[in-house]
């Protein structure tokens, strides 16, 4: 049971920069992006309004944060110089940034982006007002394969999405509301992980449970992203559940069209179609394979049996320390599956009244692949009685 990566694997990441490093004229590496920095030294942050600013050279790593964040990061021992100025806009946090890479002897740099990006009203100047710029996006591209620590984290997540899951059909009936049911849910499967745990659980929530477990339904099931719908559950109603651990910051996806009481004969017709679409896809996927031609294949099948209208998305995505990563699975990729990519399996149809959607987790393996969520998928065990 793996809970948080080793500080090597951050040693490892931040080595594989500086082999990048050199093959550039640049002095230094730069990123604003949190979840790169997360991924490159473990220091997680909220990007606000207030830029943070992580510098790798040949041999030092530096960062400039806000006033607030100087505490959370000091700690960190894969960062050797933290600078900070007070608060944004008042103290020139590109300014402050800049004069860090002067001081380090750095007057051109490889960058994530030349400006902190415009979170939450955020507008400054970019770092090529103050040195040369030329940009790079190495940590997107080192994300697509998860080492065999990233993914025993996944796996971690996905046990803990699994009984989230399992709460939230436990307490799923007619007359229930559906926040409350996600709230129940997520508390008693948070309650147990935080338990199980113990102090081998890394904070990496703020206000809330590291499980979360929820569904829409009724007519909002018939959107993708659909919102919670303010009524009450009835029998006979279709729900799309979706439910996810964080484990050091990464994430597992579970989901599946699961029916209140009864499925009418239209639900039955298109789960079973959406059922096929999802074995179809996880089948034809492995190592060496096209992310286009999962995406195409599901699509043939669509096509064949004539609902290509219903359908409104790919088929998925790469996750891991976000939600949604590239590679996609979609048509207009030209990415080929390898080892260590994971990927969430979700082809989804929608008619005018309901959506018909499972989600899993799955792992490109030597071999194969290897679904690391496991919550049943077929319509009889879908069925809450």
């Amino acid at each position: 049971m793996f809970t948080h990566l080793p500080p090597s694997e951050y040693r490892g990441r931040i080595e594989a920069v500086r082999r990048r490093l050199a093959d550039t004229d640049a002095g230094a590496a730069t990123w604003f992006n949190a979840t790169s920095i997360a991924y490159l030294t473990g220091f997680h942050h909220i990007q606000t309004e207030r830029p943070v600013l992580l510098c790798i050279t040949p041999d030092h790593v530096a960062v400039t944060v806000p006033r607030l964040e100087v505490e959370r990061v000091e700690p960190n021992e894969h960062i050797q110089t933290v600078i900070h100025y007070f608060d944004y806009p008042g103290g020139n946090p590109i300014r402050t940034a800049a004069g860090m890479l002067e001081d380090l002897g750095i007057d051109r740099i490889a960058a994530d982006m030349d400006g902190a990006p415009g979170t939450m009203g955020y507008d400054g100047p970019p770092l090529s007002d103050f040195l040369d710029v030329e940009s790079q996006g190495w940590v997107d591209r080192m994300r697509y394969a998860k080492s065999d620590r990233e993914v025993a984290l996944i796996r971690e997540s996905s046990r803990w999405a699994n009984l989230g899951h399992r709460y939230l059909a436990d307490f799923t009936l007619p007359g229930a509301h559906p926040a409350t049911v996600s709230q129940r849910a997520s508390m008693e499967a948070s309650r147990a992980m935080l338990d199980t745990l113990g102090d081998q659980y890394l904070p990496r929530v703020r206000g809330d449970g590291p499980v979360h477990a929820g569904f829409i339904n009724a007519e909002q099931t018939a959107l993708p992203h659909g919102h919670t719908a303010n009524r009450r559950l009835q029998f006979g109603d279709g729900i799309i559940t979706g439910a996810t651990a964080n484990v050091d910051g990464y994430f597992s996806e579970l989901e599946r069209t699961m029916f209140v009481g009864e499925a009418s004969d239209e639900d039955e017709h298109y789960f079973e179609l959406m059922l096929e679409a999802q074995t179809i896809a996880i089948e034809t996927c492995g190592p060496g394979v096209d992310v286009a031609a999962v995406d195409q294949a599901v699509w043939d099948y669509f096509d064949e049996q004539g609902v290509t209208e219903l359908a409104q998305h790919h088929v998925g995505h790469n996750i891991g320390l976000e939600g949604h990563e590239p590679p996609y699975i979609d048509r207009g990729n030209d990415e080929t599956m390898e080892p260590g990519h994971v990927y969430t399996i979700e082809p989804g149809l929608y008619t005018a009244d309901a959506g018909y959607r499972h989600s899993d987790t799955v792992l490109i393996t030597e071999e194969g692949t290897e679904r690391l969520t496991y919550f049943p998928r077929s319509l009889d065990e879908n069925v809450i009685r």
